[in-house]
């Protein structure tokens, strides 16, 4: 280094010292100016950059000055400095590492450890847990730091702070503190990493179990984790306390058991860590440490089938371990219950003084998550016989074991044997035989690992002895026995047993070895059970063997019961003694002991059938229903004793008492509780499945409670056990018409007619089938159908009144109802019919009247001469709703009813009849009504009858009404379609709107608010949208005739639209055709709709049935006005001959068609309104073509000037009336009438520019006569209109069809096309012009231009336009062609052009 280098140095060092920041910077720099690789330079200028505050130069100083030398200090030091003043954390603690392995390479170990100590202050103030513990960790003897740190002296505890290493001093020379420190801080983080990992993974596609991902995460954490190294250094440091010690090596086992756990079974170290727990567990429990999981997970791997056989020692020194444990509570519990004697070398201890209250409470008071805890309370519960509360808990027991050994891959069969022997128990004795295959399952299970286990054979005996198996099960008690010869309990037990299924094949030796167990019980104490028990069966083998036997059964019985006056069985023979031996038979003594019997033990199913027998003989009904229901739960009730949410699922059991299911089922159903009625005939039925009665009730429930599916199918199988019980045969036909299976329904019930001709019930069910019936046929428009419906429902009810007086009420409802039916219809198809079974009602009640109709109204005679209408009907119908109120009690439930069908009635007949005689009978209807409402206000029909009732006059009352109906079912949408008609009718439009719209919301099939809308839209002036609504409702299954009508009403108007574009008229007409006539079949007699239905076939071309339609029309127009002389049916009647004048002139009946405008031209008066101007210069043209075409020219022409003088004042009638003129001049065919007609048109187009009918006529002329100056003074004017205009005035486009027909006239092609094409130009959308310009490009062969037209806008049409276009597409179309012919000729296959395409296509596809 030069002198000048030191100098500055030396100056810069000064400066530094002196605060005097910005000469060092000055002069540090001149040296680097001089030498740039100078150390201390670059450490210099960075110092005195950093104090003056340019922290980004000064660290770009120090990596340098570090590049230049990374073992100084001096430049590790400055940029630490620089770090821990800009807050840079990391970076600092990466430098401070850097300082200490340069420091213990020096062997500084002063040095190194004030670096260490502030690198470890650094972490805990600044870093993260994991780097707290890395720091940490640099004080251990795998550190290499630890060689320079041990050398250390140690430290001072009389003065610590004689030096600034304390610290580190103390935790080398005592690591304890870190090392405890250390553990504690990784199972914060392992905990920590576990838990973000588990809230991280469990919320993927495809993740596995909780529990299992759990494992998953600690398997990754647990295998690199450092904790079982520091545990291990605890346990062996010699500072370790033994407490701490003891915490250290619980905190060691926890680890290896979760460890241990969390290994997959097939994993090798899983044996190596299960192998490591075990042995310090037995070491743990073998010195007696107090550590309760360790004790529990010792008592859980030891594999025993008792308790007893954990070892009673142990299990005393974990009870004074733990004495307030769960699980040692319930060990003294255990313990003082089975009055077990613990002893040792020192003492015998009984426990029983040690547990405070009952030990049964005791055990029962926690259930603590172990094995051991599950089969401590499994086996008391089996002791008490709470054999579902053992089944619950042992089933839970079963499930931790299969936890266990899938943790530990270690199995523990004779565990899993006690939980199965519990199970198995229970099984069999839990309302036996109902759970025994299951039973058998878990016996068969212990008998295979321990064939000799005596709860297991005994087991199996007693399923073969409820399944009398005689053999089978005295074979598994003698095997039992002789397991237990000595036992005085078990094997006791199972020699009574034995000899109970022995005495059941031979009585002799079964009784002699009943009485054999019974001596050996009689030494014994506190077995009164079991004394009374033998003694009864004994009794039983006595009463079996029959004759003088009998009076030894009965001392045996009466001696049981000496025994054990609870014991049921007994109490139930006695009573079969005496109802059935004793002389003379004392059934009060019998029914007394059935009831004891009953009362002690409900599965005395002997004793409840002889009660419930008994009860039912005395027509005790609710009786019958407690023994049933007694007797049910006896057997387990429909779960069979096992609830829905335990181990042992609810399934189909079989009762073992079918009477008392079906004894309930009948008391439900006619409870009307059909659900519960419908399970107890089900469960009854598994086990009698061929007991016809049940099916029949089974399937009457299922009907009434509206499940028809299902009800038929149990009618069909109980018809099928008993083809001829007619009940069923009716049940079947009452749910084939709840079903509306109407048809079938009528076959059901003749069939039970055709054998019991006079049962009233299914008389009146059929009557009702064909009202049913007739009400369908007529909703569908089969009118002829329902009338012969109706007339056969009145047929049927009249021979049920006669044959049957007692259901006269009923019977007259139905009558009525038919009747009422019958009025709607105008004309009946067979007359005599009708007649018939009108006659036939009014003879039985015309002199039955009451006092409510009493000047009310009287039948109109019926008389041969004049035919029966629908008002002979509706006065019939009245007075049977009249008679039927008379007929029946004032007070019955039906009388609401009764009088608002007669209220309804009477105002209907109010309607038929003139206005102003009606006054009475309306309020009549409406007190009929009002009496009703006062008896049942909550029926929505009631008010809407009511509203009905006012709606003409009294619209407040109306509305309230209708409003009173909605506030009783806000859903009727009958109430919101007539308060919106009422709304209509007084012109609220906009509330009329709003309900029709909530009615259709609720039902959109119901058609009258469909219509309503309609006629709501009528009302607004939105033709279309009316017309689009109306051809929706007409499209519907409700019949509403006057839909129909307007309808086709509208459909004419459309076709009518001289604004209208060219379509297909007949495609529109059609609907409009078969509407009305649907409509002609409801009103025959309407004149308005004959007139219609005329017009709408003149149109179709069927001109012979307009004549026929308009000509009736006539008449009915013509006896109106006699009757009302109605000047509006009089200008009906003037309009129908000029239509009818017209259709004849179409038939070429000149002289009749003459004969009618004369006559409308006779009846039209005098006055200068439009309408009669209209029709009188119709009335003259017409006149005019008549004699016109009979030959009288000269009448003909002074017609037709009439018919101009007429129209003279009316623009546009003058000017139709000149067109047909012209036309009619034209077809004289002179020159001169041409040249006429011609100069005619000019006249009228000079006077008239805008007539584009005569414009267009005179351009036809000219087309005709090919004089193109004609063609061009026709059109030239219109022509030079503006396109706006121009359309305005020519909205079907006649004078571009014209044109171009002109130019295909002259031959030339081109010039059409051009002129259609320029058309098409100016108006692109429309697709009548791009059909006609293909058409013009195929007749020239341009085949390909014309798909260029057509294919984009075919499949962007509707059906009426692609009809119209997939011909053509055909034609044009290079590849499917054939596939547009055929979708063509599907859309109308009665089009022979379609056909003719098809044919066309095929024909060139094969050439």
């Amino acid at each position: 280094m030069s002198s000048f280098a030191k100098s500055k140095l030396k100056a810069a060092r000064d400066a530094i010292g002196k605060k005097n920041y910005e000469q060092a910077r000055d002069t540090a720099a001149q040296v680097l100016d001089y030498e740039p690789d100078n150390y201390t330079a670059h450490v210099f200028l960075a110092l005195a950059l950093l104090e003056l505050g340019q922290h980004d130069k000064s660290e770009q100083l120090y990596r340098k000055a570090l590049e230049i030398n990374d073992v100084q200090v001096l430049a590790w030091q400055g940029i630490a400095k620089l770090y821990e003043q800009t807050h840079r954390w990391d970076d600092l603690a990466d430098t401070l590492e850097h300082m200490m392995q340069i420091f213990a390479k020096n062997d500084e170990a002063t040095k190194c450890a004030e670096i260490l100590q502030k690198f470890i202050d650094i972490c805990r103030g600044h870093g993260t847990r994991r780097q707290v513990i890395q720091a940490l960790s640099l004080y251990l003897p795998d550190s290499s730091l630890y060689p320079v740190l041990s050398s250390l002296p140690p430290p001072d505890p009389t003065n610590p702070t004689s030096t600034s290493i304390s610290p580190t001093q103390s935790a080398i020379h005592n690591s304890l503190v870190v090392y405890e420190e250390l553990i504690s801080l990784t199972e914060q983080e392992e905990e920590t990493f576990m838990k973000s990992e588990f809230d991280k993974r469990r919320t993927r596609l495809g993740a596995p179990k909780p529990e299992q991902l759990r494992k998953d995460i600690g398997l990754e954490v647990w295998r690199s984790s450092k904790l079982p190294a520091l545990y291990n250094e605890i346990l062996n440091h010699p500072s370790t306390s033994d407490e701490l010690r003891r915490a250290t090596e619980s905190k060691l086992v926890r680890y290896k058991r979760q460890l241990f756990f969390a290994l997959p079974s097939t994993d090798p170290e899983k044996y190596q860590v299960g192998t490591q727990l075990d042995e310090m567990v037995n070491g743990i429990v073998t010195i007696g440490i107090p550590d309760e999981l360790v004790w529990c997970m010792w008592l859980e791997g030891r594999d025993s089938d008792s308790v007893e056989g954990l070892g009673l020692l142990y299990l005393k020194q974990f009870m004074e371990l733990f004495t307030r444990s769960p699980l040692a509570l319930m060990l003294k519990g255990y313990f003082a219950y089975s009055r077990t004697v613990l002893d040792d070398e020192d003492s015998t201890e009984e426990l029983v003084m040690t547990v405070d209250g009952d030990p049964y409470d005791t055990i029962l008071a926690t259930l603590a998550d172990s094995p051991l805890a599950n089969m401590i309370t499994a086996q008391v519960h089996l002791q008490e016989l709470e054999y579902t509360n053992a089944i619950r808990v042992a089933e839970s027991g079963l499930e931790l074991v299969r936890r266990y050994e899938t943790n530990t891959a270690r199995e523990l069969p004779e565990v899993r044997k006690a939980f199965n022997i519990i199970l198995a128990m229970s099984f069999v004795h839990l309302f036996p035989p109902k759970h025994h295959p299951r039973a058998l399952y878990f016996i068969n299970d212990v008998l295979k690992q321990d064939p000799t286990n005596v709860d297991g054979l005994m087991g199996k005996g007693y399923i073969f002895l409820y399944a009398e198996k005689w053999k089978e099960a005295e074979l598994l008690f003698s095997q039992a026995a002789e397991q237990l010869p000595e036992d005085m309990d078990k094997g006791l037990q199972a020699k009574e047993e034995r000899a109970w299924c022995l005495s059941r094949m031979h009585l002799h030796a079964g009784v002699d070895a009943l009485k054999e167990v019974f001596e050996t019980l009689e030494d014994i104490e506190d077995r009164e059970l079991d004394k009374a028990r033998c003694l009864w069966r004994i009794g039983r083998c006595y009463w079996d063997l029959g004759g003088e036997s009998r009076e030894e059964a009965f001392k045996s019985f009466i001696t049981s019961l000496k025994h054990n006056r609870e014991y049921a069985p007994a109490y139930t023979s006695l009573g079969v003694y005496y109802s059935e031996h004793a002389s003379p038979p004392d059934p009060t003594r019998a029914s007394k002991c059935f009831q004891k019997a009953f009362e002690l033990d409900a599965r005395e199913a002997e004793a409840a059938r002889r009660l419930a027998e008994g009860f039912a003989d005395e027509r005790e009904w609710d009786l019958v229903e407690v023994v049933a229901r007694r007797t049910i739960d006896g057997e387990g009730g429909m779960g069979a004793g096992v609830e829905e949410g335990d181990g042992a699922a609810s399934g189909k059991y079989l009762p073992t008492n079918a009477w008392a299911w079906k004894a309930l089922g009948v008391v439900e159903l006619t409870r009307r509780n059909y659900s519960e009625s419908i399970k107890a005939f089900q469960v009854a039925l598994r086990a009698e499945v061929d007991d016809q009665l049940s099916w029949l009730r089974l399937g009457e429930a299922y009907s009434k409670a509206g499940r028809h599916v299902a009800a038929l199918r149990a009618l069909a199988r109980a018809h099928e056990l008993r083809p001829d019980d007619w009940m069923c045969s009716y049940f079947i036909g009452e749910v084939q018409r709840q079903t509306g299976r109407l048809s079938e329904a009528l076959v059901s019930f003749q069939s039970i007619l055709d054998i019991r001709p006079t049962e009233a019930g299914v008389l009146l069910s059929l009557a009702q089938t064909h009202l049913d019936l007739g009400r369908q046929e007529r909703l569908t428009g089969f009118v002829s159908r329902a009338e012969q419906s109706f007339v056969s429902c009145v047929e049927v009810v009249l021979v049920a009144i006669q044959e049957s007086p007692g259901h006269r009420g009923v019977a007259w409802k139905i009558a009525a109802d038919a009747l009422f039916e019958l009025s709607a219809i105008t004309v009946f198809v067979d007359e005599p019919n009708v007649r018939v079974a009108v006659t036939a009602v009014c003879k039985l009640i015309q002199d039955q009247s009451s006092a409510r109709l009493a000047g009310l109204f009287r039948f109109t005679s019926i008389s041969p001469e004049i035919p029966i209408t629908g008002l002979n009907a509706l006065e019939a119908a009245v007075a049977a709703y009249d008679y039927r109120i008379t007929v029946g009690s004032p007070n019955e439930a039906t009388l609401p009813s009764s009088l608002y069908d007669l209220a309804v009635a009477l105002h209907g007949w109010t309607l038929k009849q003139p206005p102003d005689t009606t006054q009475k009978a309306s309020e009549a209807a409406n007190s009929f009504l009002v009496q009703t409402l006062q008896k049942e206000p909550g029926n929505a029909r009631f008010w809407t009858a009511l509203g009905d009732l006012h709606f003409k006059h009294k619209p407040k009352l109306s509305q309230h009404a209708y409003i009173k109906a909605l506030e009783v079912n806000d859903k009727d949408v009958v109430a919101w379609t007539k308060i919106g008609l009422l709304y209509l009718y007084h012109n609220d439009t906009e509330l009329a709107s709003q309900a029709f719209l909530k009615a259709q919301t609720l039902d959109p099939d119901h058609t009258m608010a469909w219509i309503g809308q309609a006629l709501v839209a009528i009302e607004n002036g939105h033709e279309t949208d009316a017309y689009t609504l109306l051809e929706h409702a007409v499209s519907m299954a409700a019949d509403v005739p006057v839909a129909d009508l307007q309808f086709a009403l509208r459909v004419l108007t459309a076709v009518n639209d001289s604004n209208r574009v060219r379509l297909p008229t007949t495609d529109i007409l059609l609907p409009a055709f078969f509407v009305l006539g649907r409509y002609f079949q409801r009103c025959p007699d309407d004149a308005c709709g004959l007139h219609l239905f005329g017009l709408i076939c003149e149109h179709l071309g069927n001109f012979e049935q307009g004549v026929e339609y308009i000509n009736r029309a006539i008449t009915l127009l013509e006896a109106a006005y006699e009757e009302k002389e109605d000047p509006v049916v009089e200008r009906q009647f003037i309009i129908a001959h000029t239509n009818i004048a017209r259709l004849r002139l179409g038939l070429q009946d000149y002289a009749g068609s003459l004969e009618s405008f004369e006559n409308a031209l006779g009846l039209l008066p005098e006055d200068a309104e439009q309408e009669t101007q209209i029709l009188r210069v119709q009335a003259q043209y017409g006149s005019g073509m008549a004699s016109f075409k009979m030959g009288d020219l000269e009448a003909a022409m002074t017609a037709f000037q009439a018919a101009l003088d007429n129209a003279a004042d009316d623009r546009i009638l003058r000017g139709h009336v000149t067109v047909l003129l012209a036309q009619t001049m034209w077809a004289i065919s002179t020159p001169e009438f041409r040249e006429s007609a011609k100069g005619l048109l000019l006249e009228c187009i000079t006077s008239d520019p805008e007539n584009l009918m005569a414009i267009n006529t005179l351009a036809g002329m000219g087309i005709l006569t090919e004089d193109d100056g004609l063609v061009d003074a026709a059109l030239s004017e219109i022509l030079s209109l503006p396109i706006e205009q121009r359309h305005e005035l020519d909205p079907r486009r006649d004078v571009t069809y014209l044109l171009v027909q002109h130019y295909l006239g002259l031959g030339d092609f081109d010039k059409a096309i051009k002129t259609a094409e320029k058309a098409l130009h100016v108006e692109p959308s429309n697709v009548h012009l791009r059909r006609e310009v293909a058409s013009l490009l195929l007749r020239r062969g341009d085949r390909d231009a014309a798909w260029a037209i057509l294919g984009s806008v075919a499949p962007n049409q509707n059906i009426a336009e692609e009809k119209s276009t997939l011909a053509l597409s055909a034609l044009a179309q290079p590849v499917h062609s054939q596939r547009s012919a055929q979708k063509a000729i599907m859309l109308d296959p009665g089009q022979l052009r379609n056909w003719q395409t098809l044919a066309y296509v095929r024909a060139q596809a094969t050439l």
